[in-house]
């Protein structure tokens, strides 16, 4: 039988079959769950849930409960020594959880969390493209998996992103827009909600191409060769689509419909200015942009990191200033994966950055430019250069023997940090 509880009276045992209210009100991934230990009860009673409806055939019955929830009480005690001693193993191991890593720790966690959000993702994009209703909802824990990543290195699952050859393009592309969109809104200092709305804004902004016609011989089978009057109908077309799921947050609805708009009004699809454009569409705008300036195009190379930041900064009446401000003081002068020549004539990669200087990461050297000859590869930590080594510039790797500047992206920051392709 089926009853609805106040989250309040929640008590260990019981079957949780609906959760009413927004999915953003609480972190669970399944709908429907016995709640069987005190981190779970925890978590429901702290959630911004209405109500809960449980299933008394499946778990257990709340006394004096009925069809309708009226009265509130407080929930029963479970035993106070067996229950206090399970509330502190609970926090022991959360704080465990969310302290903060190295980029080194935190890679082979984000590498797994890439894999697994790369399958939701592409079930949601088939989806899309067979005319099904898209499933907002089964991409949400990728969006928590990407803000767990974030909070514990800001710089790790960005920087895997930008540097692992990815062969689906689509794919890579949101699953780098979220992190950038996570990135972004806790530098703002956003609230909690406001950040994991980012993070699926980011995930869902290119929706739409799933709804594209097909194009034969597309070079690199990616929308942005094909005729502009084509490409730009995705936002159009996403927006619609996305406005089918009432849980689906406005926000979201507005970065999707709005990322291709410009402070200045030049952009698509309605010529919006200024405050005219929803805030979290003026940050998806940065990230969108930054992430598809490092992927070419068939009439654009690929830009390194750095350079890609440099040509933003240019691009006068495109982005907020101050959301452009805090991007590059998210993502650094410098981000991870930039090519850079040091003045001690070395070339050397971006492989992390130092919290306290972002305009001095960490960099994996491997070219000297004096011999012209690559040399065995070795961290710097900049700011704390023996030689007092600085960054000199962006450097170009054109006429020096080297990899495809993807490949040896890919093959120096793994190697870096030790993982395997």
């Amino acid at each position: 039988m089926l009853k609805r509880v106040a989250i309040t009276d929640l008590e260990l045992g019981m079957f949780v079959h609906k959760m009413e209210g927004s999915w953003f009100s609480h972190p669970f991934w399944k709908a429907k769950f016995l709640i069987d230990d005190a981190e779970r009860l925890e978590t429901l009673r702290s959630s911004n849930l209405e109500g809960i409806v449980i299933d008394t055939a499946k778990g257990k019955a709340a006394p004096g409960a009925g069809p309708t929830h009226g009265k509130q009480r407080k929930p029963a005690a479970a035993p106070a020594a067996s229950q206090a001693e399970r509330f502190r193993s609970v926090k022991a191991r959360s704080a465990i959880q969310n302290l903060p890593v190295s980029t080194e720790a935190e890679l082979n966690a984000a590498q797994a969390i890439a894999g697994r959000a790369q399958k939701a993702i592409h079930n949601t994009f088939i989806a899309a493209r067979l005319g099904k209703a898209i499933n907002v909802k089964a991409v949400q824990p990728v969006v928590t998996d990407i803000l767990d990543s974030v909070r514990r290195n800001p710089h790790a699952f960005s920087g895997l992103m930008r540097c692992k050859l990815k062969n689906e393009l689509g794919y890579q592309h949101a699953l780098a827009v979220s992190a950038l969109m996570v990135s972004l809104a806790r530098q703002m200092k956003l609230s909690q909600d406001d950040v994991l709305e980012a993070g699926l804004a980011g995930l869902l902004l290119d929706i739409g191409t799933n709804y594209l016609p097909q194009i034969p011989d597309l070079p690199n089978n990616d929308f942005r060769n094909a005729d502009p009057k084509i490409w730009q109908q995705h936002v159009l077309l996403g927006f619609r689509a996305l406005q089918h799921d009432d849980s689906l947050p406005q926000p979201v609805l507005d970065a999707c419909l709005q990322h291709h708009e410009r402070i200045d009004g030049g952009g698509y699809p309605k010529g919006l200015k200024q405050d005219e454009i929803s805030k979290i569409a003026q940050m998806a705008a940065i990230c969108d942009t930054f992430d598809f300036l490092l992927n070419a195009t068939a009439s654009a190379a690929a830009l390194d990191p750095a350079a890609a930041v440099q040509h933003m900064r240019k691009m006068e009446g495109a982005f907020d200033a101050d959301i452009l401000r805090s991007f590059i003081e998210s993502v650094g002068l410098y981000p991870v994966g930039s090519f850079v020549e040091l003045r001690s004539g070395k070339i050397a990669l971006v492989i992390d950055e130092d919290p306290a200087d972002n305009g001095q990461p960490i960099v994996q050297a491997f070219y000297d430019c004096k011999t012209r000859d690559r040399i065995v590869p070795h961290r710097i930590v900049l700011a704390q250069s023996v030689n007092e080594d600085e960054i000199a510039g962006i450097a170009d790797l054109s006429g020096r023997d080297l990899p495809d500047e993807a490949q040896l992206r890919e093959m120096v920051f793994l190697t870096a940090h030790k993982m395997t392709r």
